[in-house]
This record gives structure tokens, sequence and C-alpha cells, in this order.
């Protein structure tokens, strides 16, 4: 199989683990624990090969990627420390709605610090950074914008619709459901919306949802509240920023349930930021049962994690199974995968059907899997119904 080449858009918390990633599991020889997929129809994580990134911290910007990962206001757990140089200079980006303004009262350190923007317009900057991606000769464009970036999110994916790039949108805009067509109609993959942590906290608290009704137990009342001191933290605090957010949790939990509670009695999403916990995020999920008899109970836990490795060996699938989409001539949201690494695909499955499409889509490693043929073209619920899930 040949390389990957991945472009990246916003090198924060999430990008750093990426990268130390790539390196950490293209060194070694044996498997090593971290990914759902070791290998991805023939593709593996040494194969991912970053030939273009934009940011626009004045701390990233000009920088090679090797280095602007691990510039303030970073603060992600650094297991990878030996990082090559790439090639590949951070360029800058277009910023439109990607801060918040309320940061620039908190300690740089702590917050972006951006340059202005060098564009004189919006079709400007759509050149320069359509330019700067076919150069690279970029294949998959990941989408790592801050949370609440609706109108940055959809700037990027029409960059990589016109650069003829596969799109990844990592962040909780709803660009694959709302552009979905757009991407079929021009031949290209899209995966999305809103990635799926490995073991995180809406995963978590989807799988116990399940297993209350599985075990015939009727939700009365629950709520997932999360706090982190990262930059999404921080820039979450302006909670006009948070509708989209909310929704994909709070949907991504309720798919699981045949009757869901009353929306008073629900509650999925960010709570609070605490500076001093930096990439790690604390959630607490309490869920409030009525068993045998209407005698009530409850469970409450606690899930500590550190937020961006979490999700690092997710978005590690979702750039390969991009990558095969292409080699496939597979368009529009590709389902076999997003049913099952992202929060928000367009057609919300059990994750155990979304689990075996998955793994059908990573056992391929021809262009001609059975399930290509003139799969393409088909709506969304035609190509479920095809591979007989519903």
């Amino acid at each position: 199989m040949g390389r990957i080449k991945v472009g990246l858009v916003g090198i924060g918390n999430c990008a750093s683990s990426l990268v130390q990633g790539t390196i950490y599991y293209g060194s070694r020889t044996e498997e090593v624990p971290g990914l759902i997929t070791q290998n991805f129809a023939g593709y593996t994580p040494k194969d991912f090969e970053f030939t273009a990134a934009f940011d626009v911290d004045r701390r990233k910007v000009g920088k090679d990627l090797s280095a602007a990962i691990f510039e303030k206001p970073n603060c992600t757990q650094i297991f990878q420390p030996e990082i090559p140089h790439l090639g590949c200079e951070v360029k800058m980006g277009y910023r439109l709605d990607s801060i918040a303004d309320h940061t620039t009262h908190y300690p740089l350190d702590r917050r972006f610090d951006a340059l202005d923007d060098i564009y004189k317009s919006r079709d400007a900057a759509k050149k320069a950074i359509v330019g700067i991606l076919r150069g690279a000769g970029v294949e998959v464009l990941v989408n790592y914008l801050p949370v609440g970036s609706e109108e940055a999110a959809f700037f990027y994916a029409e960059c990589a619709l016109e650069a003829h790039c596969a799109f990844v949108n990592a962040i909780p805009v709803f660009v694959s459901k709302k552009w979905g067509d757009k991407f079929r109609e021009a031949g290209l993959p899209i995966l999305g919306d809103d990635i799926k942590s490995q073991v995180g906290a809406t995963i978590v608290h989807r799988v116990l949802t399940k297993l209350f009704e599985d075990r015939g137990q009727k939700i009365r009342r629950t709520y997932q509240l999360n706090v982190g001191g990262n930059q999404d933290f921080l820039n979450m605090l302006d909670r006009s920023r948070l509708e989209s957010k909310k929704i994909s949790k709070t949907k991504s939990v309720t798919s699981q349930m045949s009757v869901e509670p009353d929306p008073e009695n629900i509650y999925v999403g960010p709570s609070d930021y605490v500076p001093w916990l930096n990439d790690n995020k604390l959630c607490f999920i309490r869920i409030e049962g009525e068993q045998y008899g209407g005698v009530p109970m409850h469970l409450e836990l606690r899930l500590s994690v550190e937020d961006s490795p979490n999700s690092a060996g997710v978005i590690t699938d979702a750039i390969r199974a991009a990558k095969v989409a292409l080699d496939r001539k597979l368009s529009g949201p590709i389902l076999e995968a997003a049913c099952y690494l992202f929060k928000s695909p367009v057609q919300q499955v059990d994750d155990y059907t979304a689990k075996q499409m998955l793994m059908e889509m990573a056992s391929g490693t021809s262009a001609d899997s059975a399930d290509n043929n003139g799969r393409k073209n088909l709506p969304e619920a035609d190509i479920l119904a095809k591979k007989g899930k519903f």
C-alpha cells in the first residue's frame, strides 16, 4: 500500500497526540495496544505523511509541525518526545469564528495568541488554502478546529471540496449531515461528525443506557457533566458555542434508548473549565432507573482520562477509512466507518452493528471490495439496507 497524505486544520492537543502516535506506533514492529485496528485494509499508522498544516497561533505558524505540536497553549501529555523533522510547515489559516472573544482575558499560556488575518477576503483565503492543499498533494484533510467553529468548519470543508480531498470532521459541527450530498456529487468521501473517544464520556454513557434498557430497567433521569482544562473547555465557557456539542453528545446517548426521558430529565454536555486539569477530562455520569416493582435505583460513575490521546486512536482509523474510501471510489458520508467512530454520523445504529461494519471495511485489501459495486450513489439508509443492517 502507498502513503496517506494528511492535512491538519488546527494544531492543538488532538493534533499533537495524533502526530506523536504516528511516530510511536510507526516505530514498533510488535502489536501495541491503543488502536481499534492495527491494520486497516492494508494501511498502518506508519503510512501517514503529514504534508499540510494550518493554524492561526503565532507560536505555531511558520514552524515545522514536529515543533508546533509542543507549543503553548497545548497541554496534553507528551508520550513521544522525539519527533523527527517532518518537512511540513504550519501555514497561516483563516480565523473566522474559531476563537471565542472571552479567551483574551486568560493568561497567554492558556489561550490562543492569534495572528491577524493575512487574507483580504474569504475568497482570497480559500484560493490560498486550496492552493496549499493541492500543492501538498493532500488526500485526507482533518478538521481539528475548536468546538463552536461553525463557519470555519464549513469553510475548510469547502476548501477540501475544491482541492479534491476527503474530509474528516472531528468536531461537533454537522458538516457530514448538511453537506454529505455535496461530497457525494464531487466523488469524495466525508467522515463525521464529532469524533468519539476510545473509552470516553459519551461511549461509556451510551453503553450504560443500552445496558439499562437491555436489562429491563426504564431510565427516568440521567446527566453527564464534563470538566477539563484544555483550550476546548476554555472556548466553551462561551455557552453560545455549545449548541452543536450538546446536540451531538445528547443524541449519541439517547439514540440507544427506545424511550427517551423528558428533555428536562437529561443533561449531557461540558460544564466548566478548570485550568490545572490541563488535557485531563473528568466526567461524572448519573443514571436513575426504575427496577422491578417500580423500586428506584441509580448508578454514579466518575471517569478521568487524558482527552486528546483518547481520541487519537479513533481518528487514526478515520483517516485510514477515508483513504480506503478514496481507493475504492466511495463518496459521500462513509457510514461503514462513521457509525462506529463518530458521535453524530448521518445514521445512528447500535454499537454492535457499527463495529461489524467497520471491521468489514477494514478487512478488505483491494479497491474491488464486494460492497463497492454501486454503493457510492446510494442514499445512506439504502447502504445499510443493502448490508442487511436494518
